[in-house]
């Protein structure tokens, strides 16, 4: 029988690539994100790859009876899943003062109780079955801690804690755990990014130099991501930096003051 993988946050970017990659290496998937339309064209284009017919199910991952609907379904289908892979996301930049509580609770209920809930309803059948691997997508901003990202870095350094702490109890118990830690990546994320600023223009310059940053060709590309996640999953490792992140965690340990005074002015903008 061929290995299942249930991925999140399965209609763009990390994890439509991550899609791709498994399907092609033989794994039969469960993909599911908010909207079903795209769900639909990203397991059409998987059957274009010659591969078998994903199931797709739409769900939010910040509703725990949804995820616990959808791993029922999902057993019920294939009967097993061998792959867990949280990677749906929100990304956040601006003042820490100009969040509102609502934006804390989407970016972090979707950040980190999506990931919470996914593992909380799935957890169980990998215990039992004494297997499994639960790949969670963090983000260098879970390792580096960056001004003007305080929301996000806050909801990634939970995922950070979460996957370390799981690898530690879980390993003995048969379930492997994985922390992915990428740097920007060229996808469709901004469409979803909660943006705050001073002003209306701050706010939209924040936007706009995202998207320029995200047009320099050194940026890694969700494959790049869907390689790692592999990887991680292929050779049990416990966490795997992405390119450039590499160089961002190592500089940090070497002088941590100095990146968090470059990112300080490279993200003001118009903050006092």
């Amino acid at each position: 029988m061929a290995p299942t993988v249930l991925i999140t946050g399965a209609s763009q970017g990390i994890g439509k690539a991550t899609a791709f990659l498994f399907a092609r290496k033989g794994y039969d998937l469960v993909l599911t994100a908010r909207h079903f339309d795209d769900l639909e064209s990203v397991a059409q284009e998987v059957q274009s790859l010659g591969c078998s017919a994903p199931l797709t199910l739409a769900c939010d991952v910040r509703d725990s009876s949804q995820v616990e609907t959808l791993v029922e379904k999902a057993l019920d289908h294939y009967g097993y899943i061998d792959v867990l892979l949280n990677n749906a996301g929100i990304f956040a930049e601006g003042p820490v003062e100009q969040f509102s509580l609502s934006d804390w609770h989407e970016i972090i209920d979707t950040n980190l109780w999506g990931y919470i809930h996914t593992i909380h309803a799935l957890l169980p059948h990998f215990i039992q079955r004494r297997t499994g691997t639960i790949v969670n997508i963090s983000s260098i901003g879970g390792k580096v801690p960056t001004p003007y990202l305080v929301p996000y870095s806050t909801s990634k350094f939970g995922v950070t804690g979460l996957t370390e702490a799981l690898h530690a109890e879980l390993q003995p118990k048969g379930v492997h755990i994985c922390g992915i830690y990428p740097n920007l990546i060229k996808s469709r994320f901004l469409e979803r990014a909660v943006f705050r600023g001073e002003d209306d223009q701050d706010t939209k310059s924040r936007r706009d130099q995202m998207n320029s940053v995200l047009e320099i060709p050194a940026v890694e590309k969700p494959e790049d991501v869907a390689n790692a996640i592999w990887d991680a999953v292929k050779n049990h490792k416990s966490e795997v930096f992405v390119g450039s992140a590499n160089l961002s965690q190592a500089f940090y340990r070497l002088f941590p003051g100095l990146i968090q005074w470059v990112s300080q002015l490279a993200l003001k903008n118009k903050d006092k």
